[in-house]
């Protein structure tokens, strides 16, 4: 985690397709980050050469250069497209290559993007990973249904689930570094929360 006075949120796109709505979308909400006074990133998978994990002997240098972005990061949004009910393998590969040295007290957000009806799968499989981690993981997260008609080259149209997408994106800014914050509370202050709710 980095020690800066803004916020740093990186992204992570999942998908590697080069007219990626899960992209779009990322964007959306890397935008609602700045706006609430973060620093972003992308990361964009198709930029970087990373062969499953212990396929080759040698050093990857994209390995170690995704793990310092990630170890830099004071929040990260993993964002997917679902395939056959989860993430992606790229996604996957990328996680694989990080450890709890990078995730562990990162606060961490979740998108899904789906061609069907009902997205959400790949969520609660993320969550599982981050969790595994020691990330802490935002309660609110974003899934995408019908994903051909709701996002176009450029946004996300259904301004509900916009307005999702850029709540995410304030979070990610808002609560980077929660796990810091019970060493930021007075003793005192959860002394008399305490007594005052019984």
């Amino acid at each position: 985690m980095s020690t800066r006075i803004e916020p740093g949120v990186v992204a992570i796109c999942g998908s590697l397709r080069d007219s990626s709505r899960t992209r779009i979308a990322l964007k959306e909400a890397l935008a609602a980050s700045e706006e609430a006074g973060a620093t972003t990133e992308l990361v964009d998978l198709r930029n970087y050469e990373l062969p499953s994990l212990y396929a080759v002997d040698t050093d990857v240098p994209d390995a170690k250069k995704l793990r310092e972005t990630v170890d830099q990061a004071d929040s990260v949004l993993l964002g997917s497209p679902n395939y056959h009910g989860s993430y992606s393998g790229a996604l996957k590969n990328a996680l694989d290559y990080c450890s709890r040295d990078e995730f562990e007290g990162t606060t961490v957000g979740l998108l899904e993007v789906a061609a069907g009806e009902f997205p959400g799968s790949a969520l609660v499989h993320l969550r599982t990973v981050s969790r595994t981690l020691r990330a802490w993981v935002l309660p609110n997260e974003v899934a995408i249904p019908d994903s051909s008609s709701i996002v176009d080259e450029n946004r996300i149209k259904d301004s509900g689930i916009s307005e999702r997408t850029h709540r995410l994106g304030r979070e990610l800014a808002l609560y980077a570094g929660v796990a810091e914050y019970p060493e930021q509370i007075p003793r005192t202050a959860v002394a008399t929360d305490s007594t005052t709710n019984h």
